[in-house]
């Protein structure tokens, strides 16, 4: 995980999403039309919180999200998920 020059307004975090499978279980190859978008990634970024909704996530946590959480952004050639620390569903 490469450090982000990136720094999340109020209560959202940055997520670099997790790659999708790339087989089944069984070993069948997933083409890439195919792949469902991953509902979990790590922390890249966070930001200062509100003044009542404190952060509840660190940089490097690993989180799981809704399937339609957050917005897509590209920064330095790479893409993120930004999003309210509130789309996040839990974390390890």
């Amino acid at each position: 995980m490469a450090e982000v020059k990136f720094k999340p307004n109020e209560d959202r975090i940055l997520v670099e999403p997790a790659a999708a499978e790339e087989k089944t279980a069984g070993g069948i190859i997933i083409p890439d039309n195919a792949k469902e978008k991953p509902q979990q990634g790590t922390v890249v970024a966070v930001g200062p919180g509100k003044k009542d909704e404190p952060i509840t996530v660190g940089v490097g946590d690993t989180v799981y999200y809704g399937k339609y959480s957050g917005t897509e952004i590209s920064l330095e050639g790479k893409d993120y998920l930004i999003m309210r620390n509130s789309d996040v569903l839990g974390s390890k």
